[in-house]
């Protein structure tokens, strides 16, 4: 297991290990951050953002905001020879949603769900990554509370976990010109996990497969 603390950009930058070995890092950003997924178009976020770093992953999805302190960032590293390995990408990121839920779970959660079904559009969900619910993400009472992406090569996947300790829909919005926004409300799509992230962080690594 691996700590690192950095800009959320140079976090996003960091190389898988050659050969790929399982890892578990847990990222720490030291600045507010505006993640956008690797084909989001930028001229959606509002060019008037003091202090807010705009950052693009190489993994697809919609955006995330990450504020110090108050997200979980987990990254997963799987070499293509572990048994976790699976050839199908949508069937491969199950099993860590499983993990996340588990963990919840010991922590005192109930009403959990591991998503296994196909992604649900939404108006949002292009736009924002906690609107929108992909393999493996973990909702609790249908709301999305771990979010997952991944991004994958013949050697290894990188798989991307975010816990958000809050969801805050306005906070989300207003990174955006209004034009990119859609006109349904965000509302209520997400939440937090209602357990402290460093009790959240201890679990999941306790419920990882050895």
């Amino acid at each position: 297991m691996v700590r690192r603390a950095g800009p959320a950009g140079e976090l996003h930058g960091l190389e898988v290990p050659s050969p790929a070995r399982r890892e578990v890092w847990l990222l720490e950003p030291t600045g507010t951050a505006l993640v956008l997924g690797s084909t989001q178009a930028a001229s959606s976020v509002r060019s008037d953002l003091p202090g807010v770093e705009v950052v693009r992953r190489r993994s697809g999805g919609g955006a995330v905001l990450l504020e110090p302190g108050a997200v979980l960032w987990v990254d997963v590293i799987l070499p293509a020879a572990d048994p976790l390995w699976v050839d199908d990408v949508g069937r491969s990121f199950h099993w860590l949603g499983g993990v996340w839920a588990e963990a919840l779970r010991a922590c005192g959660v109930d009403g959990l769900a591991v998503h296994e079904g196909p992604m649900p559009r939404t108006d949002w969900s292009s736009l924002v990554c906690f609107a929108g619910l992909g393999p493996g993400e973990v909702t609790i009472g249908g709301r999305k509370v771990v979010g997952i992406s991944q991004r994958r090569t013949r050697a290894a996947a990188r798989f991307q976990c975010v816990v958000l300790e809050r969801w805050d829909p306005g906070a989300v919005v207003a990174r955006f010109e209004p034009s990119a926004v859609p006109a349904s409300p965000l509302g209520a799509v997400a939440a937090g996990p209602g357990v402290p992230l460093p009790t959240l962080a201890d679990a999941f690594l306790a419920h990882l497969p050895t």
